[in-house]
C-alpha cells in the first residue's frame, strides 16, 4: 500500500490509522501521484483520500492549526466511509489506550468531561469509554502504591512443550531445544547473581517478581525449585508484594511442580486454557484439551492456590460468538480470581499467518466477544484493572485484565504503563529503566544459544545503562 503525506511528516500516526482498517498490509511512503492513501495539510485545511477499486473516498476538515490528532481524524473519516465501519476505539491508537485517560484524570478533569473528549475528539464508542474510565481509575490506585526506589523483576523461561501457531513471544519447543535447558538455566542463575549485586549497589528493592516465558512449568520440578531458590538466595525478596509464575500450558502442570511452587511461597499462578473448544485448541497448536485445563485448575485449588489467573482469547480461528460465550461461561464456573481477555494477535511468519486466513472471525464479531466478556465479568465482580494493545490485533481492539477486589497484578500494571523500572533477566528479556518521564532500555539477545554464549555482555549492558542514567 502506497501512502503519501503532504504538509506533514506524521508517518506513524497515519500508518496507525490505516492499520485500523487494513491490518497486516505492507506500507511504503511515496512522493508522486501514484498512491492509495493521501493525508494532507495545506492551504488552511486537512484533506484525506483513500482509493479503492470501488471508488475514491475523501474527507476534509477546515482547520489551519497543525494538529496530529486532526490529521488522524480526517483520515479516519475518509476510511470509515470506504469500509462502512467504525473501529470502537476511534483514533485512540497506540499500546496504552488508558494512558490518555489517566493523564486527563491527573489534570483533575471530571469523568464526564473526559467522556466527552473521548467521544468528540477521539471518536471512542460509549462502551469503550466506560471501560477506559474504570480501568484507568484502577491503574491509578496501583501506580500510586508503588514504593519509591523499587523495581519489578522479570525472569524469562523461553521454552514451551510446543509452539502455539499464533505465538509472538520468544519461545522454543522442548523437542527442538531440550539440550539447551540446563546450560540456559546455569547462565540465567549467573545473570541473577550479578544483577542482584548490581541492584544492591544502587540501593533498590524488589517490589514484584514475574517468571514468564514461554512456559516456566516446562521445566522439571527440580529445575523450578533450583531457579526460585536462586532468586531468594541472591535478591532480598522479604518485602515483595507479589510473586507470579506462569503455569500457562495445562499440559506442563502436575502435582509435583505445583507443590514446589506452593512451598516456595508463589502467591499467584496463571493457568491459561485460551479456549474451551477442543477443535480450536487443535488448530492453534495446543497439546491439551479443555478438560485438561479444567482438571489442572482444580488440582491447583486442591493444592491451596488462592490466586489463579486464566487467559482466554477472542477472535481465534474458526470461532464464532457462541464458541467464545461457552469459554466465558466455563471461566465463570471455575471462578478464578483474575481473568485476562486477549484479542487474537498474529505476527507475520507465524504458522497461522501462513496456513489460514486467521482473522476469519470478523472485527465486528470479535468486538462483540470482547463486549460480552467485559460486561459479564464486571457483573460477576471482576473489574478491569489494566489494558494494553499489540500490533496486528483484530479490529484494533484490546487485551484487558479483570480481577476481584485486591487481586490486581501489580507487575502487569507497572510494566505495561512503564511507571517502574523493570529489570529483566534471560533470553529475549527487555530491561526498562524509568527515570521520571524518560525510559531507557537494555535488550537481552533472543536466541537461547546466543544468550548462553553472551551472558556477560547482557550483564554489562545493564551495568552501563544504570551508570549512564544515574540509576
Amino acid at each position: 500500500m502506497k501512502i503519501k503525506l503532504v504538509g506533514n511528516d506524521e508517518t506513524y500516526a497515519v500508518r496507525d490509522i490505516v492499520r485500523l482498517f487494513v491490518p497486516m498490509q505492507k506500507y511504503e511512503f511515496v512522493k508522486g501521484s501514484d498512491y492509495d492513501v493521501l493525508a494532507s495539510l495545506e492551504n488552511g485545511g486537512y484533506f484525506a483520500e483513500y482509493k479503492t477499486e470501488n471508488g475514491t473516498f475523501c474527507h476534509n476538515i477546515n482547520k489551519s492549526e497543525y494538529d496530529k490528532n486532526t490529521l488522524k481524524l480526517c483520515l479516519f473519516k475518509a476510511m470509515q466511509k470506504a469500509f462502512s465501519q467504525k473501529p470502537p476505539w476511534g483514533i485512540l491508537t497506540g499500546i496504552r489506550p488508558t494512558k490518555t485517560v489517566r493523564e486527563m484524570m491527573e489534570n483533575k478533569l471530571t469523568n464526564e468531561k473526559i467522556a466527552k473528549i473521548l467521544e468528540n475528539d477521539f471518536l471512542v464508542d460509549g462502551g469503550k469509554i466506560n471501560l477506559a474510565l474504570l480501568c484507568a481509575e484502577n491503574e491509578r490506585k496501583i501506580i500510586n502504591g508503588i514504593p519509591k526506589n523499587s523495581i519489578s523483576l522479570y525472569v524469562s523461561i523461553p521454552f514451551c512443550p510446543t509452539r502455539c501457531h499464533y505465538c509472538s513471544f520468544i519461545s522454543q519447543s522442548v523437542a527442538y531445544s531440550k539440550k539447551l535447558i540446563e546450560p540456559y538455566l546455569e547462565k540465567l542463575e549467573y545473570e541473577i547473581s550479578q544483577c542482584a549485586r548490581l541492584l544492591k549497589n544502587y540501593g533498590k528493592t524488589v517490589d514484584s517478581v514475574y517468571i514468564g516465558g514461554g512456559t516456566p512449568t516446562t521445566l522439571t520440578a527440580y529445575q523450578l525449585e533450583k531457579l526460585i531458590n536462586a532468586l531468594y538466595r541472591e535478591f532480598d525478596l522479604s518485602n515483595i508484594r507479589e510473586f507470579t509464575v506462569e503455569a500457562g500450558r495445562p499440559d506442563t502442570i502436575d502435582r509435583e511442580k505445583l507443590k514446589v511452587l506452593k512451598n516456595m511461597n508463589i502467591g499467584r499462578i496463571s493457568i491459561n486454557p485460551q479456549t474451551f473448544n477442543d477443535k480450536t485448541l487443535e488448530i492453534i497448536g495446543r497439546s491439551h484439551t479443555a478438560l485438561d485445563a479444567e482438571e489442572k485448575f482444580y488440582l491447583a485449588r486442591e493444592m491451596g492456590f488462592s490466586h489463579i489467573n486464566t487467559d482466554i482469547i477472542a477472535g481465534l480461528y474458526g470461532e464464532n460468538f457462541c464458541d467464545f460465550e461457552k469459554t466465558v461461561e466455563k471461566i465463570l464456573a471455575l471462578n478464578p480470581e483474575s481473568v485476562t481477555v486477549h484479542t487474537l494477535c498474529v505476527k507475520r511468519g507465524a504458522y497461522l499467518a501462513e496456513k489460514y486466513d486467521y482473522f476469519n472471525t470478523s472485527a465486528k464479531e470479535t468486538a462483540k466477544m470482547l463486549d460480552f466478556a467485559s460486561q459479564t465479568l464486571i457483573k460477576n465482580n471482576k473489574n478491569p484493572y489494566y489494558m494494553y494493545r499489540q500490533k496486528n490485533m483484530a479490529g484494533n481492539l484490546e487485551n484487558i485484565g479483570f480481577c476481584e477486589k485486591n487481586c490486581e497484578c501489580i507487575y502487569n500494571v507497572a510494566i505495561m504503563q512503564e511507571v517502574q523500572t523493570n529489570v529483566a533477566l534471560g533470553a529475549g528479556a527487555s530491561t526498562k529503566l524509568v527515570c521520571g518521564n524518560k525510559i531507557e532500555r537494555a535488550f537481552n539477545v533472543k536466541e537461547v544459544s546466543e544468550y548462553i554464549k553472551r551472558t556477560d555482555e547482557m550483564i554489562k549492558r545493564k551495568e552501563t545503562l544504570f551508570e549512564t542514567e544515574n540509576f
